[in-house]
């Protein structure tokens, strides 16, 4: 399964049948992150219009560091943001089985704490670029060598937060040593990746020490950089293939652990999308007004 690719230089010109084109591909899976965090329907259908007029908006600033699909689902959490702001406390599921949301709390209520500024700061465009980078680079490389294992126990403890006694009991591991060695050997092939990529700099230092287990040496706030990076997020035709039940067992594993228990906000919105196998009937209406307020706009920026 290949997921649409747009044409970036055809929605800059503000082209209508381009933009109707990514409105049908990505407004499912847009719309499924919306339901997730909003109580009422209106509410997830506003916080969808609101994403494609910035969208379109701000098309002419994309940058070709990040998919399109993170372009999208970055408006999207912020117009989730804005609107959970406008609403009473009591609106916010707590509680309820999207327990990613306290992420969503803590972007809207702590978006920039001096601590947070101050490692931004810190670490640099340029860093957290190469971090990304090894980070997918090694997540790649331990998914051919069908270590699913390694990959779901690194991820809970760097994308999850996980203590080595929690990721211990849940994968039933000898101990809590056999959680710090899968670190100590991931950070140590990290450090690796990085240096063929760039030689010197604090990154690569950090690295070196947290890999020789120095205590809080890796201070790089690395669960936003792995969970913005999406790092560790399987491409949209495994969720199918696990909805279709024709994944193997080892990928099906961390999908399915991606999925439940680190509970991926991107990833689960395509799921539920790919789920819905009448979206596309359903969700006509919604895209045909989204659509018509987009081709206002869009003639109001074109037209003489």
């Amino acid at each position: 399964m290949t997921d649409f690719t747009p044409d970036i230089e055809r929605l800059k010109l503000l082209d209508d049948a381009e933009w109707l084109a990514v409105q049908r591909a990505y407004c499912g899976r847009l719309y499924a992150f919306a339901k997730r965090r909003i109580a009422d329907r209106q509410g997830s259908e506003d916080v969808l219009q609101e994403t494609w007029l910035g969208a379109v908006r701000g098309i002419g600033d994309f940058d070709t560091r990040y998919t399109f699909e993170q372009y999208l689902f970055g408006i999207c959490r912020n117009r989730t943001i804005d609107a959970l702001r406008r609403r009473k406390p009591r609106t916010l599921e707590r509680g309820s089985e999207d327990d990613e949301l306290p992420g969503i709390e803590m972007l809207a209520t702590d978006v920039d704490t001096p601590s947070r500024i101050l490692r931004r700061e810190e670490l640099g465009a340029r860093a957290r670029e190469l971090l990304v980078a090894v980070l997918k680079e090694w997540v790649e490389e331990t998914w051919t060598a069908g270590e699913f294992q390694r990959l779901m126990v690194f991820e809970a403890l760097i994308g999850g937060g996980w203590r080595n006694r929690d990721a211990w009991k849940h994968f039933g591991l000898r101990d809590e040593t056999a959680v710090a060695g899968i670190k100590f050997r991931a950070l140590k092939r990290l450090r690796e990746l990085a240096a063929v990529r760039e030689s010197g700099g604090d990154l690569l230092m950090a690295l070196e020490r947290a890999s020789e287990g120095e205590e809080h040496a890796l201070d790089l706030d690395l669960r936003p950089v792995w969970s913005d990076g999406r790092v560790s997020c399987p491409s949209r035709h495994w969720l199918a293939r696990l909805i279709a039940g024709n994944l193997d067992a080892g990928p099906a594993g961390f999908v399915r652990f991606h999925l439940d228990a680190m509970k991926c906000p991107w990833c689960r919105a395509n799921h539920d999308d790919l789920v819905a196998a009448d979206r596309n009937n359903a969700l006509d209406p919604l895209i045909e007004r989204v659509h018509k307020s987009t081709v206002h706009y869009l003639r109001s920026r074109t037209l003489p």
